[in-house]
């Protein structure tokens, strides 16, 4: 059996109701499960923010890495290009 830690946790009055609520309507046993749960979400939204951080400063390295900026045609252009391109194919 895993071992089990007791932690006081003091919580605000309205938090402390919702946690006697969920546990009157019968969605936890107990007051320790619902804080544990609480504790598991907010533990997989860390673990998910980390990886969220790493990613972006890896595609910052990357940006970094590939080297000086260039020029680069207007956006407005491309995207009449596309359309004239899309449009001769479809009337192709």
């Amino acid at each position: 059996m895993t071992q089990v830690e007791k932690v006081s946790v003091a919580l605000t009055a309205e938090l402390a109701e919702e946690v006697r609520e969920a546990v009157r309507r019968g969605e936890y046993a107990s007051s320790s499960e619902v804080v544990r749960e609480a504790l598991r979400d907010w533990s997989f939204k860390r673990e998910g923010r980390a990886a969220a951080i790493a990613r972006f400063r890896q595609l910052c390295e990357e940006g970094l890495a590939s080297g000086e900026p260039q020029e680069r045609q207007p956006l407005e252009d491309f995207l009449m290009e596309a359309h004239a391109r899309l449009a001769k194919m479809r009337g192709a």
